[in-house]
């Protein structure tokens, strides 16, 4: 059985849609695989981020970004928060912001 990527909401849906080419393309191209594959591609591609939470890093002409992410029971990959890097370090905020809607994702499913 293969995985299956959703959403924590259409606003994140959109917004990862959203993004400039480069970005998009390699993000089809990751999921693509993760479906196939499962959610952990691993280095440079994924990365555990501890806890359940994995990063989806993206890198092309424009920059990079980075796309946090869960797993759930019955295969499904649920994107949670996505921002472009500006820095070397991934901001607090942006972490803090992927690990509630991470809490809110499983508190559901549970």
């Amino acid at each position: 059985m293969n995985w299956t990527i959703t959403y924590y909401n259409e606003s994140i849906q959109n917004e990862i849609l959203g993004l400039s080419a480069g970005f998009l393309a390699r993000y089809i191209r990751y999921t693509d695989r993760m479906e196939v594959y499962g959610p952990d591609l691993g280095m440079p591609h994924t990365r555990a981020m501890g806890d359940g939470l994995f990063e989806l890093r993206l890198k092309a002409a424009e920059g990079i970004a980075r796309i946090f992410y869960c797993t759930i029971i019955g295969k499904k990959i649920v994107m949670l928060h996505q921002f472009t890097k500006k820095t070397n370090k991934t901001p607090p905020r942006e972490l803090v912001l992927a690990r509630r809607r991470l809490k809110e994702v499983r508190d559901a499913h549970s």
